[in-house]
């Protein structure tokens, strides 16, 4: 199984970017930039300041994945899945929900950050935005090098489920002294993957998935995520400057 990657979006502690903009990419331990409506959307979009810190995270990298991609603009609803990975989910919403169930009884429980309490949330959010109308779904990585949500999108893609397949991961920094911190970096990162080579989109890079599951990016094997993405970016003069 193999596609060709469109667009590719990040926010990560190193910063907020895009592919084809030649940004630099990196994913390490520390504290994520704080996330404006403007760094992400030109046009006022009010939910976004109301999110939680998680869905707030995986709605910009889909946003911007799509950016780059040049699909971010839509006047139909388009057949476009998304498989997220994460290691965490919205967990520490979901603390932050129970810190306000717990004192009287339950009587001042925030229903803003109820509605926030699923991982998926954020996916519903994107296909709102986006008018993405394919299939979605959040994973649990309880490996932090797992390729999971890929590997999903890829056999979606061969299976002729959709055209277009956006495949990423989405973690929050754990809280201090959380147990279980994962050994992904936080972030957020999504690729926009196609089952067909465009003409009209330069793509940056061609993964595969073969019969043993492992995953390679032009041929070169791959063993992570910050791996993944290294290897689909091109030098900034390679990259089409035709694209979106």
């Amino acid at each position: 199984m193999k596609a060709w990657v469109l667009g590719i979006g990040w926010v990560s502690a190193a910063g907020i970017g895009r592919g084809r903009r030649g940004d630099r990419f990196a994913m390490a331990a520390g504290e994520l930039p704080e996330l404006s409506r403007r760094d992400i959307f030109t046009e006022p979009y009010p939910r976004f300041g109301r999110l939680d810190d998680f869905s707030r995270l995986g709605l910009a990298g889909i946003a911007l994945a799509l950016n780059d991609a040049g699909l971010d603009r839509w006047e139909q609803k388009r057949n476009i899945g998304i498989f997220a990975g994460t290691t965490r989910g919205c967990l520490e919403t979901d603390r932050a929900y129970y810190d306000t169930v717990i004192p009287d009884g339950g009587a001042l429980a925030s229903p803003n950050l109820f509605a926030y309490t699923l991982s998926n949330t954020f996916l519903g959010e994107a296909a709102i935005r986006f008018g993405l109308a394919g299939s979605n779904l959040v994973l649990n990585d309880s490996d932090p090098a797992a390729f999971s949500a890929l590997r999903l999108a890829l056999e979606s893609l061969a299976w002729g489920e959709a055209p277009l397949m956006l495949a990423g991961i989405c973690d929050l920094p754990p809280a201090a002294g959380a147990a279980g911190a994962s050994g992904r970096p936080p972030g957020a990162v999504f690729l926009v993957l196609s089952r067909e080579r465009s003409a009209s989109v330069p793509p940056l890079a061609e993964i595969a998935l073969d019969a043993a599951g492992a995953v390679s990016v032009d041929a070169a094997g791959v063993a992570d995520w910050p791996g993944l993405v290294q290897a689909c970016l091109q030098p900034e003069e390679e990259i089409g400057r035709d694209c979106p």
